[in-house]
């Protein structure tokens, strides 16, 4: 759904057209106060001892170590793994280079159109005497041969989709939903018309028959950390928790109720995942070369052609003590007033590679996927939300639809300003 304006802005459109024109890319009036949020590659793997959190304040009793060790954890069987599911930790598929960060790995997700609307597949699994229904992820391992999932040619809608970057998530939750939509209104004007990034209100899981703007998922289809956390430990490693409790089959089940528990802190596993990344820094820079003469000509040159439209460069959080998440969460002082740099707007936009999957929004975000943050691209080896991508240069060749005018502008360019504007992006 596109949320009209509102007119309590945060800026008015000639201000924000200015301050794009000059590359400030800047979403929200900062307070004073407005700190640069903290940067750096800060929880190596499964050595949480030395890993460093953004200051956050933890549950007593808890510690930003403690969070890590259940986010690496692999969880078993008698745990409550499956009967489907693609991984048995979250680092499996939030690793690289540290825990909480992005992945070589990809999820698979189908379905099928109704006089054109889209449908989530029916699975058939057990030699066809069970189904899996009222999801598009097919996860690609099971306990058993009895619950696999397979494909059914039906299901002519097939798309891959990259493992998602958590770090620095927290300062994502932390962002005012009118921040967005302010940005979102504005962009047509920005563009000549070409860009419309589009918002979805998601649900609130912890908070019933509540909203927010989305922005975490491929789709925007959660607003909280604690929402996506929930549904991705049910449907990437199959364990119930509070938010989602039914089990998605129960071919080979051998467990009852409730997997996920509350440990001798109060705190189930959920809690201790969101806690780790609400605790994260953001992904650093390499400020060495982000100096260099190359890369700060890269940067006007991203600007130039219209990359930071979508791409931008510098959000603030909003301030310490707002109540977001269906009145759930308080944005604490580790989040709150800080300027970040995530080179994501985190609106669903169509550029030309959209997947064809409907989750929370309407029919017409089948072909549009959220801005992927740019911040931490520089640890990548492959790129877009399918991974398809094994240059930075095809990555930006891809883009069209809404993304056209930029993708030309790039095309245009000198075989030189090709090279700095790639080495601008191998700073980020």
């Amino acid at each position: 759904m596109l949320i009209p304006p509102r007119r309590k802005v945060l800026l008015s459109a000639c201000l924000l057209a200015a301050l794009t024109a000059l590359g400030a890319g800047y979403v929200g009036i900062a307070a004073n106060s407005a700190t640069e949020a903290p940067a750096g590659f800060n929880t190596p793997s499964f050595n949480p001892t030395a890993s460093i959190s953004n200051g956050l304040v933890e549950p007593p009793g808890d510690t930003f170590a403690r969070d890590q060790e259940v986010y690496e954890e692999n969880e078993t069987v008698a745990q409550g793994l499956g009967p489907v599911y693609n991984a048995t930790s979250c680092v499996n598929c939030h690793q690289n280079p540290n825990s909480g960060a992005a992945s070589q790995i990809t999820e698979l997700r189908v379905g099928h159109h109704v006089n054109g609307t889209f449908v989530n597949p029916t699975i058939f699994i057990n030699d066809g005497q069970n189904t899996i229904t009222g999801r598009s992820i097919v996860n690609d391992r099971a306990i058993g041969p009895q619950a696999q999932e397979t494909i059914p040619a039906t299901e002519n809608i097939r798309t891959l989709r990259a493992a998602l970057n958590t770090l620095g998530d927290g300062f994502v939750e932390a962002i005012d939903d009118n921040t967005l939509i302010t940005l979102a209104a504005e962009q047509p004007e920005m563009s000549g018309g070409r860009v419309h990034g589009e918002v979805v209100m998601a649900p609130i899981f912890e908070a019933p028959g509540q909203t927010r703007v989305g922005r975490f998922g491929w789709k925007d289809q959660h607003s909280s950390l604690l929402s996506f956390i929930a549904d991705a430990y049910l449907n990437e490693m199959g364990i119930t928790n509070r938010l989602r409790p039914t089990e998605v089959t129960t071919v080979l089940l051998t467990t009852t109720g409730i997997n996920d528990q509350p440990d001798s802190l109060g705190l189930a596993d959920i809690d201790h995942f969101a806690q780790f990344v609400r605790g994260t820094m953001v992904p650093p820079r390499d400020t060495t070369l982000a100096a260099t003469p190359a890369a700060l000509r890269g940067q006007n040159l991203f600007r130039q052609v219209g990359c930071n439209v979508c791409h931008m460069e510098a959000i603030t959080t909003a301030p310490v003590g707002t109540v977001i998440d269906g009145g759930m969460f308080t944005v604490p002082e580790a989040l709150g007033d800080k300027i970040i740099h995530p080179f994501s707007d985190f609106l669903l936009h169509d550029i030309g590679t959209g997947d064809g999957i409907v989750q929370v929004g309407p029919q017409d975000t089948a072909r549009k996927l959220r801005t992927a943050p740019l911040w931490g691209l520089r640890v990548k080896a492959r790129f877009m939300h399918d991974l398809g991508s094994l240059s930075l240069d095809n990555a930006i060749e891809r883009h069209e639809g809404e993304a056209h005018d930029a993708a030309r502008g790039f095309r245009d360019l000198s075989a030189a300003q090709k090279e700095e504007l790639i080495t601008f992006l191998r700073t980020l």
